[in-house]
């Protein structure tokens, strides 16, 4: 099997090592290389990330779209939907973004020797990668990660998607979900489910810590959630979930970890709920002290929802890292997350934007540590068999390899 030289395009990268943003697209980079392939990464910069650096045997360039720096509003803390509600100097920015990202590609193509693509997100990375190969005869695999599909009720966007994917020598959907909402945009394309998945060995029980409920200042039951607060991720249907669950467990404590657009609202509902010692915004974290809150919490809840733009939760890597952790889990039934949560088997799935079903849920695992064991451990097996990086690793290689 011959190697490739492998150019993987993202919009979502770490800015530097151990960042607090998702590094899925970084992970999976790496473990291309281990397959022995070239890997270069185009991300956008970011003002104090470098232009050019080397990690873990990824060759990672930071394409740069607007001056000065510290004014690139478009990709990163929040991603792109939640800034362009949030700066209207990324308005202006979108169109730049995707004009130097070309530009960027053209130019790696010809010094890196390129000769697979890997974009991840159909627009504007996939429909980059088709421009491309039209151009170069650059064949490449487009992975659509959901915030790149339900939100696309523009019909350029929608065409633009249609292209990237049709076009495709390979397209990979991160869920069932996902791939019937593609299907609709691609018309016949075959798609692959291929899942982001999980580090089973920095993933693990053995990272329970009680020192660390200590430090949170949680005496009883700990109810985690992590994720970037945006609106999608639903948390203040958990937070108003709290009022009846303190009712019943007055010192459990629900940490929130991430950080995000919806912050300032949720701490001022949490302050009208009189919720002040019960929850707490631990803000965003770098992503090596996950696995110990993660471990150590009693009950892991994610709470997403169907926005009115259509947007929701793609797959719910966080689901598969509080598994993995031995954590038992609640999730709501949007999205990709029924894949990963089979209801009373690997967890609990409340309806969402229900946070009277989702307090009598938290109410009743909290009350019940045999069936919360009984969820976790179904939990952990299903994920050790589906959603391994190793695992999905090989997947794409498989695919990498069959590209001529």
């Amino acid at each position: 099997m011959s190697n490739k030289n492998i150019l993987v395009t993202a919009t979502t990268f770490p800015r530097w090592r151990n960042d607090t943003e998702p590094n899925f697209v970084f992970v999976l980079s790496r473990l291309l290389a281990s397959h022995g392939h070239k890997v270069v990464a185009l991300a956008p910069h970011f003002h104090k990330a470098k232009k050019h650096e080397v990690i873990d045997n990824v060759n990672i360039y930071r394409f740069s779209y607007f001056f000065p720096y510290k004014l690139q509003k478009v990709c990163y803390e929040g991603g792109i939907f939640a800034n362009l509600k949030r700066y209207k100097i990324a308005y202006i920015q979108l169109p730049l973004l995707v004009a130097f990202e070309f530009f960027n590609t053209i130019i790696l193509i010809k010094k890196e020797k390129i000769n697979v693509i890997h974009a991840h997100w159909t627009v504007p990375q996939g429909f980059l990668a088709y421009l491309c190969k039209k151009m170069f005869g650059v064949p490449y695999i487009v992975t659509a990660h959901a915030g790149d599909v339900f939100p696309l009720k523009n019909r350029l966007f929608r065409f633009l998607s249609y292209l990237a994917v049709s076009n495709s020598d390979f397209c990979t959907a991160n869920s069932s979900y996902t791939k019937k909402e593609l299907e609709k945009i691609s018309g016949q394309k075959k798609i692959n489910i291929i899942p982001m998945g999980v580090d089973l060995k920095l993933f693990t029980q053995k990272n329970r810590n009680t020192s660390l409920r200590r430090k949170l200042g949680v005496k009883k039951e700990l109810i985690l959630s992590v994720g970037r607060l945006a609106e999608k991720k639903g948390i203040k249907y958990l937070v108003m979930a709290m009022k009846d669950v303190v009712k019943e467990f007055p010192e459990a404590k629900l940490v929130v970890v991430g950080d995000g657009p919806e912050r300032s609202n949720l701490e001022i509902l949490t302050k009208k709920l009189k919720l002040d010692k019960n929850v707490l915004f631990a803000g965003g974290m770098e992503n090596m002290h996950l696995p110990e809150f993660y471990a150590t919490a009693d009950l892991f809840v994610g709470p997403s929802i169907i926005t009115e733009s259509g947007d929701t939760e793609g797959l719910g890597v966080v689901f598969l890292e509080a598994l993995a952790s031995g954590t038992c889990v609640i999730g709501s039934n949007v999205g990709g997350i029924p894949d990963i949560l089979e209801n009373n088997k690997t967890g609990l799935l409340v309806r969402q934007k229900d946070s009277k079903q989702l307090s009598a849920a938290i109410i009743k695992l909290l009350h019940n540590e045999k069936l919360r064991k009984s969820l976790a451990l179904n939990g952990k097996r299903k994920v050790k068999k589906i959603y391994s990086w190793d695992l999905i690793g090989r997947k794409f290689n498989e695919l990498i390899s069959q590209i001529k």
